[in-house]
């Protein structure tokens, strides 16, 4: 009989994410590590993720500088005023 090794992968989530992973996991008659394992053989036989990925436009380099220097602002009490909305590209 062959025995593939096993080792641990492990990973942080917040409780709530892991109780409702384990729940759809339990729901579709899998346990976490099943789950898992069909996960990264997913991504090892495609060699990509399962799903798309994509950038929060909030999230950019331009609207996180913006963000700063209006949280600097605002601590210093100016420019408080409303204003329009920042497309993201």
């Amino acid at each position: 009989m062959f025995v593939i090794p096993l080792a641990t992968l492990s990973a942080r989530v917040d409780s709530n994410s892991k109780r409702e992973f384990e729940q759809f996991c339990e729901d579709t008659g899998m346990n976490v590590s099943v789950c898992i394992n069909i996960f990264v053989k997913e991504v090892l036989r495609h060699h990509k993720l399962p799903f798309e990925v994509s950038m929060d436009p909030f999230y950019s380099r331009e609207n996180m500088e913006v963000l700063k220097r209006r949280i600097e602002d605002a601590k210093a009490g100016k420019n408080m005023h409303e204003h329009e909305p920042i497309e993201a590209d």
